[in-house]
């Protein structure tokens, strides 16, 4: 029998370390920062559903996606259940971003 370990060590930045580490690259305040995330957030969600997509060159694109209606289980009783259809968002990264996370 063989034993195979992986390490896997994840480490997720939250909201206010990600706020703190806007405000030191972008050399503003905390409040800045956090107005520069309300701002960008709140113009996803104003502008994917009249644009379906937003490309920002360096950093990625964000698309809105159809979601077929499916079937599906409660996983509680096991009982099929109909899931609607819907949208989704994707995120696609540029190649850019990627090279600078795989470096």
């Amino acid at each position: 029998m063989y034993l195979i370990l992986i390490s896997v060590t994840e480490v997720t930045m939250n909201k206010s370390e990600f706020v703190a580490a806007l405000s030191k690259h972008g050399a503003m305040s905390k409040t800045d920062a956090e107005k520069v995330l309300q701002v960008f957030r709140h113009t996803l969600e104003m502008e994917l559903p009249e644009t379906d997509r937003i490309a920002l060159p360096g950093i990625g694109i964000f698309v809105v996606v159809e979601k077929a209606a499916r079937k599906g289980r409660n996983p509680a009783t096991g009982q099929e259940v109909d899931i609607p259809a819907k949208k989704a968002v994707r995120f696609k990264p540029a190649k850019e971003l990627l090279d600078k996370v795989n470096r």
